[in-house]
């Protein structure tokens, strides 16, 4: 497997791309070239007729992780509509001993944020995680980390998360969507197009767009979130998207992506197709452009991914 290498070995280092910053790893200064020396994969998704089935396949993919380690194991949760059948399932195994072998071992964390804005806030990926996985499955895990969103130094808070994921060892597995975007483009975690991300990115913290806030609002009311009036304005308030950036997916050592919301977002069909089928260049300087524009296209440079989406996502 080609990884990129740990930001635990290296010093964390700003870089400020126009409104964004991004935290890198020091040593990686030929950028380009480490874009060119990951190779393409192609997408192959994996179709399956319901929810219900791609919550199990995922569960299936973390239990495999588990059982392929006596480790504990590194788990990235998904924000959104992608996973959250599956933390229904979770949360129902939860409630009884059925998986707490697995559970005690999970080190869990969340993969992006809103910021600021409290904790308690229910539009925060934290309270949808509770109100969906429920309280045993936090009582049983062996550790819960969230990017914490009600800080005066949200730099400072998004260097100590990466630390910690990486003082564990890196992410085991990670859960990841697709985001819409402008011409069938695509944002991953919240990486967005046009914010200069790179491969030796590990997080970032971004300005907070209109398009971001409208798609963060709407899938959590269509999820079934519980949002008071205040909840959402305080929310419409945020000013920046905390995120996990491409060095840490990349790094990550099983991703499972998940498309389950084309009916109610239906910009996700022209966006996961340009992904599948955009061409990525050899070219260094235009593969990196093209990343750029196109943040989706970055799970076409990991080597072991698993894109499960329902039959509607390839529609038109």
């Amino acid at each position: 497997m080609v990884r990129v290498s740990s930001p635990a070995r290296k010093k964390i280092i700003r870089r400020v791309v126009g409104d964004n910053l991004w935290l890198g790893l020091d040593g990686e200064s030929d950028q380009p070239d480490l874009v060119a020396r990951l190779p393409v994969q192609a997408v192959d998704p994996e179709i399956l007729e319901t929810e219900d089935a791609v919550a199990q396949a995922q569960f299936d993919e973390i239990q495999k992780c588990a059982a392929a380690t006596a480790e504990d194991v590194v788990l990235v949760l998904l924000g959104g509509r992608g996973a959250q059948a599956l933390y229904r399932l979770i949360r129902g195994l939860a409630e009884n001993a059925t998986i707490d072998p697995l559970l005690r071992r999970l080190h869990v964390f969340t993969q992006d944020a809103l910021a600021p804005m409290r904790m308690s806030n229910g539009l925060s990926f934290v309270r949808d995680f509770e109100r969906l996985l429920g309280d045993e499955f936090f009582n049983k895990v062996k550790s819960f980390t969230p990017m914490r969103t009600d800080t005066d130094d949200l730099e400072a808070e998004l260097v100590h998360y990466i630390g910690k994921i990486e003082s564990l060892g890196g992410i085991d597995i990670c859960l990841l969507g697709l985001g819409p975007e402008a011409g069938a483009a695509s944002h991953l975690a919240y990486i967005k197009p046009g914010s200069g991300a790179t491969a030796t990115d590990v997080a970032g913290l971004i300005p907070i767009s209109s398009s971001i806030l409208e798609h963060h609002v709407a899938k959590f009311k269509v999820g079934g979130s519980t949002i008071t009036e205040a909840d959402e304005a305080e929310c419409r308030k945020a000013t920046h998207i905390l995120t996990l950036g491409p060095a840490a997916i990349l790094g990550a050592k099983r991703v499972v992506q998940s498309v389950v919301d084309a009916a109610t977002a239906p910009g996700k069909r022209a966006s996961y197709r340009r992904v599948m089928e955009t061409e990525i260049a050899d070219d260094p300087e235009t593969r990196a452009e093209q990343l750029n524009q196109n943040p989706g296209l970055w799970l076409r440079l990991h080597p072991n991914v698993r894109s499960l989406i329902l039959p509607d996502v390839l529609g038109s």
